[in-house]
């Protein structure tokens, strides 16, 4: 029985091997019965390249930077008092001397007449001792009164001229700083923030709102002490929107000649036109600070690939005759414009691939075009 199975099992394998023998002719010869010839390397892929050359690459450093008014004033109140109007709105534009925020004035507006009225009292007194300065003089002249008497009056009069000036002082301090209970704007300029209201007691410290003039603004950057060197007077300075597009750019006008102690920067301000609108007081913004230039290459973002954090990219090269596509690992610093820099794995002469590069493996044939071509 065991010499019967192991002959069925031998038997079957036989059948395989024939089954398999079949399909493979099957195959070879095809529909028509006929042996298909071997198949040839793969054509050559058409793409586009660019040929690397040196070129001048600006050098730059991009800081995060707060940008402040060059004319911009903050307004306090200088009498303490009550809110009892607020004659603009946030964004307003005015005019120097425009009133802005009326403190209640009642109590000085009181204070202003009862010295007015003192004023008057004192007048009168002085009226008088001149009217007996007078007589006591025209008395003297004639032997009635002594000497004394005539020194006495002019001593009086003297007297009632010397309080009165001095009740006229007051008058005028007290009726200037009446003019302070109706707080004014400074300059022509933007009415800021208000972050009072009407009823509220304010005090000299309170910040009532804010004026600012239109036109340029200051770029405040801390520039890392590693740079000062390279820090110099009228670098230029570009202020970059969130896409990294330049919307606006200054230059240096103004370097502090200390470090910070506690970043260990160095304090850099660039005068910055505003002539748009786009930018306002305080505002957070990236700044790019040009420190020259110096001959480099340069390739578009959209033909590097990112594989483990390293940047690659595909160059077609001479092999026995023939252009292949390879894979070659690069070093990128930062971005200029839809462009990177390369500072590593490319030199002049070298042609990038710059279409198709999805569709490419290394060792692929490519047949190369300059790009434009």
């Amino acid at each position: 029985m065991d010499i019967l199975r192991a002959m069925r099992v031998l038997t079957a394998n036989r059948s395989l091997l024939a089954l398999a023998g079949l399909l493979a002719v099957s195959n070879l010869t095809g529909c028509s019965g006929k042996p298909q010839a071997a198949q040839g390397p793969p054509p050559a892929m058409p793409v586009k390249v660019v040929q690397v050359t040196a070129q001048p690459v600006t050098d730059w450093s991009e800081y995060v930077s707060m940008l402040k008014s060059r004319d911009s004033a903050n307004i306090s109140p200088q009498v303490e008092g009550v809110i009892t109007r607020i004659f603009v709105r946030s964004g307003d534009r005015v005019n120097a001397g425009a009133p802005l925020i009326q403190i209640d004035p009642l109590k000085q507006e009181a204070t202003v007449r009862n010295q007015q009225a003192s004023t008057a009292a004192q007048e009168a007194n002085l009226k008088w001792a001149q009217q007996q300065y007078d007589r006591n003089s025209q008395l003297a002249a004639a032997g009635v009164i002594s000497k004394q008497e005539l020194d006495q009056s002019r001593a009086s009069l003297d007297a009632a001229k010397a309080q009165l000036t001095a009740l006229q002082a007051g008058v005028n301090e007290q009726e200037a700083q009446l003019h302070y209970y109706k707080v004014v704007a400074p300059m022509s300029g933007i009415v800021g923030d208000i972050p009072v209201h009407v009823g509220d007691r304010v005090t000299t410290s309170a910040l009532l709102t804010t004026v600012d003039k239109p036109g340029n603004l200051e770029a405040y950057v801390q520039v890392p002490v590693e740079r000062a060197a390279d820090l110099k007077m009228g670098k230029e300075v570009q202020i970059l929107d969130p896409n990294g597009n330049r919307i606006a750019q200054g230059k240096i006008t103004f370097i502090s000649p200390q470090v910070d102690s506690q970043t260990q920067t160095i304090l850099a301000k660039a005068t910055v036109p505003n002539d748009k609108g786009l930018l306002r007081t305080s505002q957070v913004v990236h700044a790019r600070v040009q420190w020259g230039t110096h001959p480099g290459i340069e390739i578009p973002v959209l033909v590097t690939s990112r594989i483990g954090g390293q940047f690659f990219v595909y160059v077609a090269e001479d092999s026995g005759g023939k252009s292949v596509a390879h894979q070659r690992q690069i070093k990128v610093g930062p971005m200029n414009g839809n462009n990177y820099v390369v500072t590593d794995g490319l030199k002049p002469g070298d042609k990038v691939i710059v279409s198709d590069t999805q569709m490419l493996a290394d060792g692929m044939p490519v047949n190369a075009q300059i790009q434009g071509s």
